[in-house]
Order: structure tokens, then sequence, then C-alpha cells
């Protein structure tokens, strides 16, 4: 019998509650629905454990608890819940992502606990567009990646991965996991770029979490030898394309505030910002 309020960590029979949960904000939840309609809520396929926080003996807020803590539609009170479980259980996870609320809060709860972060990115604009731009042609020469094209599309994403993040991909298990999910979104059909005449990718991004309802658009990038040329917004634009006409009507993506060249670029696409991510990196 559950009391008033309380957490705990949800089963495959409350996959109903929680699809509910993720279906109030879509497009904020967009990578945590994904991975649930995906996967369910046993933990050994979800790739972590789902929490629940209930009012009332309704369920109101979640917390998934994997390689990254991710709270959702979370409370103050199922935030400070949250907080005493992912305390107690010790750090797992390789980042906390989420609403700028209420991951604030919750790293401000478990820092004392878990000691300082590598990197806190306190405001990363939430972008969404469910159109495409009028006066910016999709560049032609982006397209979907192949199969058979894996070592055309890894250095890139590598290279990506390394100057967002700042520690490699490749580190740890030698890349095994990484390479496992560029693997997934090139054979899911989520993987785009742009190649040269000498078989170089000049420009990338994927298509990282997809619902029926929205999609996310992840790991955006340049060679740097083609920076300053004009290929983003027409990139952008190519993969927006294929994000509305194949995945979902709406397309969203989170950008560090910092990175002013690229926001532009998305605001040039249609995209307008709605929200706030936050970020705390390990």
């Amino acid at each position: 019998m559950l009391t008033q309020t309380t957490s705990r960590v949800l089963e495959p029979s409350d996959l109903d509650a929680a699809l509910a949960v993720l279906d109030r904000e879509p497009v904020a939840n967009a990578f945590v629905t994904a991975r649930v309609q995906v996967a369910g809520l046993d933990p050994w396929r979800l790739g972590g454990e789902m929490w629940g926080w209930y009012e009332d003996g309704m369920l109101t807020s979640l917390c998934y608890a994997g390689a990254n803590l991710v709270p959702v539609c979370a409370t103050p009170r199922a935030v400070r819940a949250f907080a005493d479980r992912a305390r107690r259980a010790g750090r797992r996870c390789s980042s906390i992502v989420g609403p700028a609320g209420p991951t604030s809060e919750l790293w401000r709860l478990l820092e004392p606990h878990w000691g300082a972060a590598r990197e806190v990115r306190a405001r990363q604009p939430l972008m969404v567009t469910d159109h495409m731009p009028e006066d910016i042609q999709p560049d032609p020469y982006v397209r979907r990646v192949r199969k058979d094209e894996m070592d055309t599309i890894m250095p890139a994403c590598v290279a990506m991965f390394t100057e967002e993040v700042g520690v490699s991909p490749m580190a740890g298990d030698g890349g095994l996991l990484y390479q496992a999910r560029v693997a997934e979104l090139v054979g899911s059909g989520r993987s785009f770029a742009r190649v040269d005449g000498s078989g170089n990718v000049v420009f990338k991004a994927e298509i990282g979490a997809a619902t029926a309802q929205a999609c996310q658009i992840q790991g955006v990038w340049v060679a740097p030898e083609y920076r300053g040329k004009g290929l983003a917004a027409p990139g952008m634009a190519a993969v927006l394309r294929y994000a509305l006409a194949d995945i979902a009507p709406i397309a969203s993506l989170y950008v560090n505030d910092f990175n002013t060249a690229a926001r532009a670029t998305y605001r040039r696409v249609g995209f307008q910002e709605v929200g706030e991510f936050m970020s705390i990196l390990f």
C-alpha cells in the first residue's frame, strides 16, 4: 500500500502510468520517452532504473537513472526524494541532464555528497520547430549514412563528441558502447552526413531520440576546415526535412548558451527557444 507521498523503483507493470507522465511534455521528455517505448521499464532492457514519485497514490514525477540521471516532470518534493535515492545509491551516471529548474535543484542537493562535477552547463536553450524554413534551401548533398559507411562516419562522430563533451567516447571500454550507439542510429536511418569527394565527412547530424510526437536532433558537426563556409544552415535544413517528413511532427534540440554561432544557425533554420536544459558532466 502506497503512502500519500512516496518514491519507488517502477516495474514493468507501471508502464502505462509512466507513459502518461512522459506524455505531459513530449518535447522535453523525448529522450526518456523514446527509451521507454522501446525497452519498457525492465532495468536490463532500459539500461537503468526508472524511479517514480507518487502523490495521493498517483504517479506524478519520474527520474531515469542510467548512464544519465534525468528528472522528468519533477516537482520540488519529487526532486528531494530522487536526490535522497541517488545519494544513497552513489554516483553511477556520467551526467545529470534535464529541464534547468529541477536539474539545478537535484544537483544542489547531490553536490555535497558526490563532489565537484567536471563541468556544469547551466543554460542550454531548448529549441523547437514544426516547419521548414522558407529562405534556406536544404543541402542536396546531405543524405542518410549507409550501413556500410561506419568507417566513414565514426571519425566525425568521435571528433564531435570529444569537442562537445571534453573527453573521448573511445576511453574506458575502447568505444564499444559508443560504436554500438552510432551503428544503431545508422541502422535505423537516423544518421545524416555530407561526404566530400575524398570520402571525408564535412557535415553530420543525427536524430537521436524519436517518438511519434517529437524527435531530437543531436551531434551537429561541421569539419573544422569547412567552418565559416555556410554549410551548417543548409545542412540543418536537410536534416530537418528528413525529421519532419519521416520521423515526427516536431523537431527539437538543445544547445549550449555560449555557442552563439550554433544558436544563430538554428534560429535561421526556424528553431525557436521554448525552454532551458541543464547538464552536469562528470
